[in-house]
């Protein structure tokens, strides 16, 4: 690393489906307070490859080391891309993990499904969205009814195809790794979680929130970053 550089990592954060950017405002001041750089990817959610590009755009623009922080889907795109030497170390919020030649929908299937899919709308270029009140009951039950509207309201919304995509590179191989498990959880079943943290060799948290503990447990999960950033 040259003098320029410094040793302090950059925390980029990679949000899911159902979401934006913005969906990290509560962890970001509490990184800042820490002393660590936080940068929020905005992700196109059209496919794997458009949101890694994203990612990589953004570590281009950083100089020295890079925690990389994925909520959900968020957590495939930093499987594909986390490999790099930039790279130090990967947090998983509530997230997918698929190993090389695997799709999250692969690594949902030995999993019942979970109660949130009944709040997701289809439209015809195959683009997922929540509705309103699958939003309020599924994605952020536990946050106050008019953070669950905004969320509804500056959601992305996804391709369905981006599920279906299997990633050609598993980062966590080769990388220390954090895991969030959200213990009430309602888009990703709990047990899927669990399984997740401990197939990909995890140091894993419970935080008992629902699928978006970085806003309504915000606290707890920016300390699990902290720790993965000064462990760098």
């Amino acid at each position: 690393m040259s003098s320029t550089e410094s040793s302090t990592p950059t925390i980029i954060l990679v949000h899911g489906a159902f979401a934006d950017g913005s969906s990290w405002s509560r962890v970001i001041p509490r990184l800042q307070a820490e002393g660590f750089a936080a940068v929020a990817v905005q992700n196109p959610l059209v496919s794997l490859d458009d949101d890694v590009a994203h990612v990589q755009r953004a570590i281009d623009r950083t100089k020295g080391p890079v925690v990389l922080v994925g909520h959900s889907w968020g957590g495939a795109v930093i499987t594909q891309v986390g490999a790099q030497e930039r790279v130090k170390s990967l947090v998983y919020i509530a997230a997918f993990a698929p190993d090389a030649g695997q799709s999250p929908n692969d690594t949902l299937k030995p999993f019942p499904p979970s109660a949130g899919l009944s709040g997701v709308s289809v439209d015809k270029d195959r683009f997922l969205t929540l509705k309103p009140e699958g939003m309020a009951r599924n994605f952020a039950q536990d946050l106050p009814a008019e953070d669950a509207a905004l969320l509804a309201a500056t959601q992305g919304p996804v391709a369905a195809a981006c599920f279906a995509t299997k990633v050609s590179a598993a980062a966590w191989k080769t990388k220390p790794a954090w895991y969030v498990v959200a213990t009430q959880d309602r888009m990703l079943p709990p047990d899927f979680l669990r399984a997740t943290a401990s197939r990909i060799g995890a140091r894993t948290v419970e935080v008992d929130s629902g699928h978006a503990p970085h806003l309504s447990r915000a606290e707890a999960v920016a300390a699990v970053i902290v720790e993965a950033a000064r462990a760098v």
